[in-house]
């Protein structure tokens, strides 16, 4: 048995954050280097690690997330190796190399502790969403682990004129240096939006690229606040 179970055994660590098959997280603790994750998300640790869901600095942050504006996180410490993830979801690591991402909250799952981070709202729809729609806006050196119901599609908007439209629903993440805005389309309704009555899109244009999960499932979608 024990050879026939050797094929999931871990492999040796090479980076502070690696998947381990396309569901789960494998993060390499280590004193000092604090974790953010999801609350919930761990499924098993070796070594020595300790959690304190919701501590003061994430509280103070991420105020908005305690209307519904995502998931609230607990932090992580220790030594040893720790497995995350989300319900089967697939996970996607990035590596942030003094640049930053805008994450759709429900999809993210970890990132380092000493990231700059925090909840903003999307400029340029609120009049599309009440008071518009929150993300989770993540810079500097470190790692970041997503989740994505499915396979992702990361879309290059190339940087010209065209727009790239994309369901909200259907929404992972984006670089933060994109312009952003609204469309309403009543002809595309059976097409784009299912479920939500009134079809609509976010338009992006700029350099930089968006992470588009196959799920639309609207327990996945960015919340509206208003």
């Amino acid at each position: 048995m024990n050879q026939q179970l050797a094929g999931f055994a871990p492999a040796p660590v090479a980076a502070r954050m690696e998947n381990h098959g396309n569901h789960m997280l494998k993060v390499a603790m280590q004193t000092g280097n604090d974790l953010l994750a999801r609350v919930g998300s761990m499924v098993a640790y070796e070594g020595f690690v300790q959690y304190e869901p919701n501590p003061p600095a994430v509280r103070q942050i991420a105020k908005d997330w305690m209307t519904g504006e995502g998931a609230p996180l607990m932090k992580c410490s220790g030594d040893g190796l720790l497995y995350l993830s989300d319900y089967g979801a697939n996970v996607v690591v990035i590596n942030l190399n003094g640049d930053g991402i805008s994450v759709n909250a429900t999809n993210l799952l970890a990132f380092d502790a000493h990231l700059q981070w925090g909840v903003e709202r999307v400029k340029g729809l609120a009049k599309f969403a009440g008071q518009g729609l929150w993300n989770t806006k993540i810079s500097g050196q470190g790692w970041v682990a997503l989740t994505s119901r499915g396979k992702p599609i990361v879309v290059d908007c190339g940087g010209g004129e065209d727009e790239t439209y994309v369901d909200p629903d259907a929404l992972v993440a984006w670089s933060p240096n994109l312009k952003v805005k609204g469309k309403r389309s009543f002809k595309a309704q059976s097409l784009i939006g299912r479920g939500s009555g009134e079809a609509y899109q976010m338009a992006f244009s700029g350099q930089g690229i968006v992470v588009v999960q196959p799920s639309e499932d609207s327990t996945d979608r960015l919340r509206v606040r208003g």
